[in-house]
């Protein structure tokens, strides 16, 4: 008997163990597919983004340029006898200093040599005063030097226009003079310290402009350009989407998509994420010089056009969330008012792409921007609405036990979908529900009473609600709604357009400069190439 326990067990370890076996040589297939198609998806990822926009693989070529050239003042016995290793902080400053943007490189640049010549004066002029004292009161000297200047300048960095247009000088300064100051304590020649080390920064600030002003020059001020008319094309496209979805006669996959991936979404993303953005882009287009005649814009009309878009996005997210409300009106119910609201949709995406056709070719808009067919279309659905009266007021106490009907239907059919149990015999029977809701508590210990509220809770509100006799019309009332309040605040927009217009000297509109509208997927957000630089540790 033993023996043969014994050769059981044995048989189960066997099993037991070539499973074991089997599971690993497995994942350990996996693990190599995995590693063989890494090359293919690596380079897959690296094309598309180069693709997606040219200029990343510009600007990299020009950095990857522009170090090289830096590296010469190490790399050549001459140049590095005559500067010494102080040459590494040319190579900091390309690192540091050139962005994308020729703004944004000159904001820092400009910033970066002020700050490092302000401190190295400021330093060496300290250190004159303290060669004519004793080595004790020089040290106490130094300190209170250090102390002083290290607090003012971090107070000054608190004032809002010191931190939107300087705080990077504020911290080069900062930094440069400590650097300087402290070291000359037991430095002899503090002064040649001084003149190399501006030198080599002058030498890489020098670099990083000629790489952003002469070789393929990127603009902030035609990327805030081209990302404003990109967000009036986005929601003109997800409002678009969004109408076209909502009376479509069945159910999409889009809709069940996650936001991320909701094309509806990405229309207007941008519009709800761009303030940083615009104010970054309008503040390193003002350090721009004059490289052509439209680029003395005002930006910061630009920044409050975004202002206004955003909140007219906010609406348009509004009218998306229909979409996924958790009481729905039937589709019957829809195609009553399918034409005129999307009629009204087509008429509000014409008037946003005439806006974005305006501002890229930079002219005003057409006198007749709001035609007469957009008031024809909120008159159509203002007729439609009116047509129905009875699905918005309700007719009879019978709609009432209908709909009360319909939700205790619902709930039993959610129920039953998620708990795997049969609830068919209990969609009008409560007592009965209540009941097999108090097994499984006793099941899962917990107390009837409890098991009944949980139960309760979520359900009796929707019942509520859906028991209301013009429950049917609330979503679609609601989407209506909002298509009128989208069309309300078109005119903030186009208000804000044409100051825009105004300001920046746009030419004037001619008969033959209508647009012909396609709402096609926007462009790329052109924002997403800067970088997030920060400046410590960095001199």
């Amino acid at each position: 008997m033993c023996y043969k326990v014994h050769v059981g067990m044995e048989m189960a370890m066997a099993h037991e163990s070539g499973t074991k076996g089997d599971k690993w040589k497995e994942g350990i297939h996996k693990f190599g597919e995995k590693i063989r198609r890494f090359p293919g998806l690596l380079w897959r990822m690296i094309w598309n983004m180069g693709r997606e926009d040219p200029r990343r693989v510009i600007h990299a070529l020009k950095v990857g340029l522009s170090l090289t050239l830096v590296s010469l003042l190490y790399l050549l016995e001459p140049l590095f006898g005559g500067i010494g290793e102080n040459a590494i902080w040319a190579v900091m400053t390309v690192v540091v200093v050139l962005e994308f943007t020729a703004g944004a490189t000159l904001c820092k640049g400009l910033n970066r040599g002020v700050g490092t010549v302000l401190a190295g004066s400021l330093a060496v002029f300290f250190e004159y005063i303290a060669n004519e004292t004793s080595q004790v009161f020089r040290a106490i000297f130094i300190g209170a030097a250090v102390f002083l200047i290290g607090s003012a300048a971090t107070y000054m960095r608190f004032f809002p226009y010191i931190k939107k247009n300087y705080d990077y000088g504020v911290l080069i300064f900062l930094l440069t003079f400590n650097l300087i100051t402290v070291s000359s304590y037991r430095v002899e020649n503090v002064l040649k310290i001084a003149h190399e080390r501006f030198y080599t920064i002058a030498i890489g600030c020098g670099i990083c402009l000629l790489m952003s002003l002469l070789i393929f020059p990127n603009w902030s001020g035609e990327g805030l350009h081209n990302s404003t008319v990109c967000k009036f094309e986005g929601l003109a496209s997800s409002i678009e989407a969004c109408v076209n979805e909502y009376f479509s006669d069945s159910i999409t996959e889009e809709s069940q998509e996650k936001p991320s991936e909701d094309p509806i979404y990405e229309g207007y993303k941008a519009v709800l994420d761009s303030k940083s953005q615009d104010e970054t882009l309008a503040l390193y287009a003002s350090w721009e010089p004059r490289h052509s005649r439209h680029c003395r814009f005002p930006w910061q009309q630009y920044v409050k056009l975004g202002a206004v878009l955003r909140g007219f996005g906010y609406a348009v997210v509004a009218l998306h969330g229909c979409l996924q409300t958790e009481i729905q009106t039937p589709r019957s119910v829809r195609a009553l008012f399918k034409d005129p609201c999307i009629r009204l949709a087509r008429e509000v995406t014409k008037v946003l792409m005439e806006l974005a056709q305006s501002i890229r070719t930079r002219r005003h808009c057409s006198p007749e921007i709001l035609s007469d067919h957009l008031h024809e279309a909120l008159q159509d659905l203002n007729n439609a609405v009116k047509s129905q009266p009875r699905l918005f007021l309700g007719s009879n106490r019978n709609q009432a036990t209908n709909m009360l009907a319909l939700a205790a239907a619902e709930a039993g059919r959610k129920q039953e979908k998620d708990c795997g149990v049969s609830l068919s015999s209990v969609k009008t029977d409560t007592s009965a529900l209540l009941k097999w809701k108090s097994k499984k508590a006793a099941a899962n210990n917990e107390q009837p009473r409890e098991a009944e509220r949980k139960f309760l809770r979520p359900q009796l509100s929707k019942i509520a609600i859906t028991s209301l006799e013009f429950s049917e019309a609330l979503p679609l009332a609601a989407f209506a709604s909002l298509l009128l309040e989208i069309v309300a605040r078109l005119d903030n927009v186009i208000e804000e357009v044409e100051e825009l217009g105004r300001v920046a000297c746009f030419k004037e509109f001619k008969a033959g400069d209508e647009v012909t509208v396609d709402c096609e997927t926007p462009r790329k957000d052109i924002t997403k190439n800067h970088f997030q630089s920060h400046a410590y540790g960095a001199d």
